[in-house]
């Protein structure tokens, strides 16, 4: 059996596991009894769930991962499906459209079968197309006579990511620092203006601050090229295995970390990042 053939099999029968886990007769009750809402929790834990088994660079639990957030997508359409929404088919049809219709120098008529001709475009090229075609399709979509380049970001993203999107729209139409410099000279003032929040005593000043600064941290990621989220994961991760190390050291001294006096805990900490090195 070739590769299509084997794809295309494999998914029809997760489309019809799905419709059996919903019949009304013999289907799961759990299943049964979920909705577009109810689902929103899971689909967000089987992201993390990727994006862990990524990190961790297990192909295997990679694969089970995608199985599960795949199973999700199948799941939402499936209910929608029956409340006569749209179907697994137009899902699919859907994104194959759009990025037809995205990727003008790899599909010069709109279609696959255009596929094929040279393109000369560069990757940075190709992300600034990518959102003018995006910022078009927007505005074909809008029923007022404006739109604006920050409609249908998600309100829902984590913040950090959400940061970064709006400053790339934002970056899009040319309101953005020129270089580094201007970023950093930006999270120096920012920072001037926490101390001074933190000063005032003012809680709500110094949410206003920190968030600024912390926005300002996320044009600093974009411009480094770098992914805000990922340089937390990292440091986050880095943080952990420090601590356990001045955990495992108090237990074989029969203490906890608590016990233990905060300066030698400093350098046990020192100790901690030398073996990352």
């Amino acid at each position: 059996m070739n590769d299509k053939r084997r794809q295309t099999q494999s998914f029809a029968r997760l489309v019809e596991l799905m419709a059996d886990l919903r019949d009304p007769e013999h289907g799961c009750a759990w299943d049964r009894k979920q909705t577009l809402e109810s689902l929103k929790r899971h689909t967000l834990e089987e992201v993390y769930e990727v994006i862990d088994a990524i990190d961790e660079g297990d192909a295997a639990k990679i694969r089970d991962e995608l199985g599960d957030l795949l199973f999700q997508v199948v799941f939402y359409a499936r209910i929608a499906q029956e409340q006569k929404l749209f179907d697994i088919a137009d899902v699919a049809d859907g994104i194959v459209g759009k990025l037809l219709h995205r990727h003008p120098h790899i599909f010069p008529d709109g279609t696959l079968e255009s596929f094929g001709q040279p393109s000369d475009l560069t990757a940075e090229q190709v992300e600034k197309n990518w959102e003018l075609i995006k910022n078009a399709e927007r505005q074909s979509r809008a029923d007022q006579a404006f739109v604006s380049v920050m409609d249908d970001v998600p309100r829902a993203m984590p913040a950090l990511e959400r940061a970064g999107k709006l400053q790339k729209r934002a970056a899009s139409l040319s309101f953005d620092w020129q270089d580094v410099d201007g970023v950093l000279a930006k999270l120096t003032e920012e920072i001037d203006e926490l101390r001074s929040a933190i000063s005032s005593g003012n809680a709500r000043q110094q949410s206003h601050e920190l968030g600024d600064v912390l926005f300002t941290c996320v044009n600093l990621a974009r411009h480094l090229k770098l992914d805000p989220e990922g340089a937390v994961r990292d440091a986050n991760a880095r943080f952990e295995n420090r601590f356990r190390f001045l955990e495992d050291r108090a237990a074989h001294q029969g203490v906890s970390v608590s016990d233990v006096p905060i300066d030698r805990l400093e350098i046990w900490w020192c100790d901690a990042k030398a073996q990352e090195r």
